[in-house]
């Protein structure tokens, strides 16, 4: 006698599943479930494959893939000529004592660090939404030319050898380290030995792994006021001693720097984050003399450089510096994409092995593949000719979305044209939060990140910081024209 099995199954969640791309993983999911709750009996006999496909309406193939999952865990037998069967327990070779009771004990404390990590996580600017407009950081992610990054990585695992499967160097394979270094050489007059090279997932790991080389607890670090949310975050669940210093319209502004034994600054200095201000020469003569003076490194965020250096590029702070004092991150993940997860950093010859060490007792590594699918992507030249229409398409996209934005906010929100980065600064005229408007635009799908939240302190500016160029032209309009109407219902809410 067979159970009315498919009433079971529904009680069981099967069919009410948002992906039905894995029926077969559904059903097995809800006979599983239906037999550890007893709903099905032990040595109750399935219905045959051709009825339940019928009753259910799926193929017939799908349910035995669902029963044979089920067999392989146990859950069930098969009996040739015969059928499916709910396995008996006495089978079973594993026997949990249920009547054992065990005294509930104490966990160990989480490290200080840990809590330390987990009190500042709110610090970090990421709202968990769906959509992508208006995302600060992102590049037009819908140019990216994913299919020759696919034949670079198909040609990868067809000519992989075996033993190129075990472990990698730490700091990256030779190929990309030495074609980064000839790509810095062009597009940002950087000479530096590719040995120098570290590659990371991105400028964090960067900011992670030399903050935890260079930082004890206590040590004071210079930091853009305002900056970036990660780095700040990270510094503080570090312990450090951190010194806020203004910006003005040439950069960070040095001669207000009153601390006297920094470990280091951090800086953005082609394109301040998020401010978009661009560090003058004169500027980065005086931190580098300053850094000089007090014994102390600089930290150069190049995150953005490829957009803020095509036109009027100015020397990075690394190429002037002489005294080897310098650590130069960058990434690829705002020019190809985030999920990428590939950047790099330059640092002195001096803490290579330090950095080395510490990454190595970490993560290990960054995908091999992905590392050299980057470097023949690179060699070929398939990345500057990605860079050149991303440069095309990111200055169409930023005017577009100027001017409708100015159209359908008639003022309301002035935006600021300047910021050569990704996004761009809207400041508000109203009396309102920016956090209480983030948050209400949030909840319709749109982000807008609240530019107080890259201040540290109670003195900070009032505005949205979007991003302007993930999406097409068609999705930019649509989703301003949604943000404006959004945006009229909180004013008079």
């Amino acid at each position: 006698m067979h159970y009315n099995i498919k009433n079971i199954l529904i009680t069981n969640d099967f069919g009410n599943k948002d992906d039905y791309k894995n029926i077969y993983i559904n059903l097995y999911s809800a006979i599983k479930k239906a037999i550890l709750n007893k709903s099905i009996h032990e040595d109750t006999q399935l219905p045959p494959s051709r009825v339940l496909a019928k009753d259910l309406n799926i193929s017939r193939s799908t349910v035995l893939k669902a029963y044979n999952l089920l067999v392989l865990e146990k859950y069930v037998i098969s009996i040739g000529g015969s059928g499916y069967y709910v396995n008996s327990s006495k089978n079973k070779k594993i026997h949990t004592n249920l009547n054992m009771e065990i005294k509930l004990g104490s966990y160990p404390k989480i490290s200080k660090r840990g809590r330390s990590f987990e009190k500042n996580i709110h610090i970090i600017n990421y709202k968990p939404t769906e959509g992508i407009a208006f995302r600060p950081g992102l590049p037009p992610l819908d140019i990216f030319p994913v299919q020759q990054w696919k034949n670079l990585s198909n040609k990868y695992w067809r000519t992989i050898k075996s033993s190129e499967l075990s472990y990698s160097n730490t700091i990256g394979l030779d190929c990309l380290r030495e074609n980064i270094s000839n790509y810095l050489k062009l597009y940002r007059n950087i000479s530096c030995d590719a040995n120098q090279i570290i590659i990371t997932s991105g400028s964090l790991h960067s900011l992670y792994l030399i903050s935890n080389t260079l930082i004890d607890k206590n040590d004071a670090v210079i930091i853009e006021n305002p900056t970036y949310p990660n780095a700040y975050s990270l510094f503080k669940s570090l312990k450090a001693n951190i010194h806020p210093i203004d910006i003005d319209n040439e950069g960070i502004s040095v001669k207000t720097i009153k601390c006297e034994k920094p470990k280091f600054v951090y800086t953005t200095p082609s394109n301040q984050y998020p401010s978009g201000v661009k560090m003058s020469m004169k500027r980065r003569l005086e931190l580098l003399e300053w850094a000089s003076n007090k014994s102390a490194y600089i930290i150069e965020d190049d995150y953005n450089h490829e957009f803020s250096n095509w036109e009027n590029p100015i020397t990075s702070v690394f190429s002037l510096d002489q005294q080897k004092r310098t650590i130069y991150l960058g990434t690829f993940n705002k020019l190809l994409h985030p999920s990428i997860r590939l950047g790099y950093m330059i640092v002195p010859h001096h803490l290579v092995n330090v950095v080395k060490a510490l990454y190595e007792q970490s993560s290990r590594f960054v995908s091999t593949s992905l590392q050299k699918t980057l470097s023949d992507f690179i060699e070929k030249d398939y990345l500057n000719k990605h860079l050149r229409h991303v440069i095309e398409i990111s200055v169409e996209r930023k005017q577009l979305f100027l001017d409708y934005f100015n159209q359908n906010f008639n003022n309301e929100i002035l935006l600021d044209s300047n910021n050569t980065g990704l996004h761009l600064i809207g400041k508000l005229k109203n009396s309102k939060r920016d956090v209480e408007i983030s948050n209400y635009l949030s909840q319709h799908g749109i982000i807008a990140h609240p530019l107080s939240n890259y201040y540290i302190g109670n003195t900070y500016k009032n505005g949205l910081v979007m991003g302007y160029c993930s999406v097409n032209n068609k999705l930019i309009k649509e989703n301003i024209t949604k943000m404006a109407k959004v945006y009229g219902r909180f004013l008079i809410s």
